[in-house]
């Protein structure tokens, strides 16, 4: 990151009026506002506590991983979804993450969406726009460990909401219930009792790692 290519492309950005909660962006506005005069092009302008090496230190680049990351996933990603994956990594720092989305939703590059009362992202034609044109300005690497870690937030998020975990106080221990579900129609359910809520958390992880082949081989088991 030492040397940082310039970033002038992206900086100098114009987007098209864009009605959002009933305001109207200027045609003038950039979302990555001009440089003073006496600031080197891409320089950092950032907060970096809390970022790894190789992490991100402009509030360009950090929009931009934003809208990347929004128009990578599918099905929509929560505000606290896409901070918590970004800072999961420590590429970026918390307060400017906040910040950057905010901004990509002023300027129309993403959308908010409640679904069950959750706010998600999705990106807008503009945002795709953008983002098609200037994702190769980011590190691949920043790139690849920021949608490894949304894929993998995401499918054990799915993962939640499809499978009934239980961990309940039982005796010395703990009682972890693991259902299957089909919608409405419980497959399978298993309780398992564990000495302590460490163990009943880690019984947790590593059913959600693949609940299909969890319930696969016990069935196989139990018809053998």
């Amino acid at each position: 990151m030492d040397n940082m290519e310039s970033f002038d492309s992206f900086e100098n950005i114009k987007f098209d009026n864009y009605e959002n909660s009933g305001s109207l962006i200027d045609s003038d506005d950039t979302v990555f506002p001009e440089n003073k005069k006496d600031e080197e092009i891409g320089a950092y302008d950032a907060f970096f506590q809390g970022v790894e090496p190789g992490g991100l230190r402009t509030r360009g680049e950090i929009r931009l991983l934003i809208c990347y990351i929004v128009c990578r996933v599918d099905g929509g990603i929560t505000k606290t979804q896409l901070i918590d994956v970004i800072c999961k990594k420590s590429l970026a720092n918390y307060f400017e993450i906040s910040q950057a989305l905010s901004d990509m939703i002023k300027t129309g590059n993403i959308r908010c969406e409640f679904v069950d009362g959750e706010e998600f992202l999705y990106p807008t034609e503009l945002g795709k726009s953008n983002t098609a044109q200037l994702e190769d300005e980011l590190p691949y690497t920043v790139k690849e460990a920021a949608l490894n870690t949304a894929v993998e937030m995401l499918t054990k998020f799915k993962r939640e909401r499809e499978n009934d975990i239980k961990i309940e106080p039982h005796g010395t221990g703990y009682d972890v219930t693991l259902s299957v579900l089909d919608n409405d129609d419980r497959l399978l359910s298993v309780t398992v009792f564990v000495a302590d809520l460490e163990q009943a958390q880690a019984v947790k992880e590593k059913y959600l790692r693949d609940p299909i082949k969890f319930y696969s081989t016990v069935v196989a088991l139990l018809m053998a």
